[in-house]
């Protein structure tokens, strides 16, 4: 690891001062990273089912361009004018195509769904729903859709009938859609059969979730529109499944082994379509067991396998079956303290430990012909890079990416073929082609889309975490005019939370743009990924568990000290800027570590857990009959006297995530304690904001920090 970290930092771009005039704008870097500066590839490409064909768009999606592994000098398959065109449509991109078979795909422009025929050159309008339809879902014949309106789940034959499958009068009870707050992998209600013989799906029953008002200022008067919000500690989603057969026009139900209020996650089909497999969390998150269902009946066949932790049990990803004849799967698992993968059969039997890596296996990719090799995206031993491996049945593994980097990976139908895009530290994108024997061929490389402006550096390194031993990643960017003669002021980027990694082997390191330019201001901009963040195993990740924010601000002052070990760091003039978990770090260590920071921006903050959803909240903390003590440590409300530093609060004042409860009680606790702070609202913005607002956001944030930082 230490060769490939001086590596890293030994090729930190520098782009040269000579010559350089352009200056990149703070709206520019807000919102030109992904448009105008991003990187040359291959955008949506895909494999053509059964053919060594590929696809992708050119000139912002207004170009369909083909080409083969045996010719991979593309040509124009359908211009977006001439698709219009031929379908009377005013599609403005080629994005959310998808392949229906060797000559045909579909594609939707809002609620209109098309069909295309790349030999005949004709298509055709397949569908149109209704502004209250959503969660359409194709079958895998790509003919029905099944979709929700409102509460209940519909199918729509492509014959054009609609068929209702449920008919719930109670708005409460919601079907066909995403539960359980998008937690446990889950970002789909619908699951179609293999054969189509039967929908499956996801229903949540709210009745009992308190209802929680977010003010509507559009209207006038103001609109009080309220929505479910399971706080923890209170009451909860009661889920079931539904599985319709459509033969017999009727749905059973499988409810919950344990509580009502348990989860049902992760759902998935045999090939066969004789079972379903759930994963069962018990709510306490700490209990989870991978459970058969007869699809016919919905009565329980078995329990597969059973994972405790007395901190957490979390599954992300359903049963992967390799081979379309056999219902034997792969399973996802971190019970040994890494995510690896098991392969088990339906009858319960562990056949083979497939992988046994002590970094976390991430993704399934795909499989070969024969489901016999898996390809799956991991780290490696860096965890900042994500790489592409294979693993037969047997647990043979291989590297199949040759490259250190952030890796992107598309297999072939037969499985002769991998595309890999990657971009790292000193290559800003760049797109290969694989061959059964790993032989690469190049198909694109991007020039540096930053040449003539003035960029400055940014560099990787380890530092010790607070228990004196782990590595912690950093990234330091510095202005393309850096003298280390001088003494700068440091802005401290941070989130520290679970799930995130903002430190990554890609090209800016994983940065923001703005952050760029916020060096070339005088700044140095530093962020430290602390213990609890993502990739690095569960005993990295689950330090966390019951404390939030105390290890993950140990590890942050520990960034704090390498800060001022640094000869051209002026620890007077350290800032710290972070949103949502960064939001709730950025608070507790203005209030917590007050002598720290000079100033502090906290977007969108979590100020007291008790105020925040179940699902992951829980998972984290318990609840507060539970953990008492740890709410009372972990809230930020209890600190306010503490404040030394200028410290800005902002929310959207529609946030659905972190509700604005959160900054509001923090506010008011300030007040009673005479202390002055400020605070912006972006009226109507989520828990985000997006669009051309976000440079107005970005403007205020870091001229605050400029202002009060001098």
């Amino acid at each position: 690891m230490n060769k490939i970290l001086v590596f890293l930092v030994s090729c930190s771009f520098v782009f040269s001062a000579l010559g350089q005039s352009k200056k990149i704008t703070l709206e520019e870097s807000v919102l030109q990273q992904n448009r105008q500066f991003r990187a040359d590839k291959l955008l949506g490409f895909q494999w053509i089912p059964d053919t060594n064909k590929y696809i992708y768009f050119a000139e912002s999606g207004k170009k369909l361009m083909t080409a083969s592994t045996t010719n991979n000098t593309a040509t124009e398959l359908i211009s977006l004018a001439d698709f219009n065109k031929a379908l009377g449509t005013d599609l403005k991109s080629f994005f959310g195509i998808e392949s229906k078979d060797s000559s045909t795909f579909t594609i939707s422009n809002g609620a209109k769904f098309y069909e295309y025929n790349t030999v005949t050159k004709t298509g055709k309008l397949t569908a149109e729903f209704a502004d209250s339809e959503e969660n359409q879902t194709y079958d895998t014949a790509k003919e029905n859709i099944a979709f929700t309106n409102k509460n209940n789940v519909f199918y729509l034959t492509k014959y054009n009938q609609k068929v209702q499958i449920t008919n719930e009068t109670n708005e409460a009870i919601v079907s066909g859609q995403f539960f359980a707050r998008n937690e446990f992998g889950i970002d789909k209600g619908i699951f179609w059969s293999p054969r189509n013989s039967y929908i499956a799906f996801y229903q949540k029953d709210q009745s009992e979730v308190a209802d929680y008002p977010i003010l509507d200022i559009n209207e006038t008067p103001g609109k009080l529109e309220s929505i479910k919000y399971p706080m923890i500690g209170q009451k909860s989603e009661k889920p079931r499944v539904g599985i319709y057969s459509l033969a017999a026009r009727q749905t059973v139900y499988i409810k919950p082994r344990g509580n009502s209020d348990d989860y049902l996650t992760n759902l998935s089909w045999t090939p066969d379509e004789k079972y379903i497999l759930i994963a069962e969390l018990n709510r306490g998150q700490n209990d989870m067991s991978l459970n058969v269902y007869d699809a016919q009946s919905g009565a329980y066949v078995r329990t597969i396998l059973n994972e405790k932790n007395n901190n957490w049990v979390e599954p992300e990803h359903a049963a992967y079956f390799p081979n379309p004849k056999s219902n034997n799967f792969v399973w996802f698992s971190e019970k040994d303290g890494f995510q690896n993968l098991y392969y088990y059969s339906i009858e319960g039997k562990l056949i083979q430990q497939l992988t046994n890596n002590k970094f976390p296996a991430r993704e399934i990719v795909g499989n070969n012909a024969n489901g016999t090799e898996i390809y799956f995206s991991a780290t490696g031993e860096n965890p900042t890079n994500m790489l592409a491996y294979k693993v037969d049945l047997k647990g043979k593994q291989t590297l199949i990416t040759k490259d250190l980097g952030v890796h992107t990976v598309a297999i072939s139908s037969d499985s002769n073929w991998f595309f890999d895009e990657y971009s790292n530290h000193t290559t800003p994108s760049k797109s290969l082609l694989y061959d059964a024997n790993l032989k690469a061929t190049t198909l694109l490389q991007s020039t540096n889309k930053y040449e003539g402006y003035e960029m400055g550096t940014s560099e990787i390194k380890t530092i010790k975490a607070a228990d004196g031993t782990t590595d912690l990643y950093t990234r330091l960017i510095k202005p393309s005019n850096f003298d280390p003669t001088k003494k700068y002021p440091v802005m401290v980027y941070v989130y520290g939370g679970p799930h995130a990694q903002m430190i990554t082997n890609s090209y800016l390191d994983g940065a923001n743009l703005w952050m760029y330019w916020m060096a070339e201001q005088g700044y140095l901009v530093f962020t430290v990924d602390n213990r609890g963040s993502d990739n690095r195993g569960f005993a990295f990740e689950s330090v966390i568990h019951g404390r939030l924010g105390v290890n993950e601000m140990e590890d942050q002052m520990k960034g704090v000290d390498y800060l001022k070990s640094l000869p051209y760091v002026d620890g007077n003039r350290l800032a710290v800027h972070g949103w949502s978990f960064g939001g709730f770090m950025t608070t507790s260590l203005m209030l917590r570590k007050a002598d720290t920071f000079k100033v502090g921006v906290a977007g969108g903050p979590v100020t007291d857990w008790k105020y925040y959803e179940i699902m992951y909240g829980e998972r984290y903390m318990d609840t507060p009959a539970e953990n008492q003590k740890g709410f009372d440590e972990a809230s930020t409300l209890n600190y306010v006297k503490d404040l030394k530093g200028k410290l800005l609060l902002i929310h959207g004042t529609s946030d659905d995530v972190v509700v604005m409860q959160h900054n509001l009680s923090l506010i008011k606790k300030f007040v009673e304690a005479g202390k002055q702070v400020d605070f912006f609202p972006y009226p109507m913005h989520k828990h985000n904001v997006n669009g051309k607002d976000r440079v107005h956001l970005m403007t205020k944030v870091l001229n605050y920090i400029i202002d009060n930082n001098k």
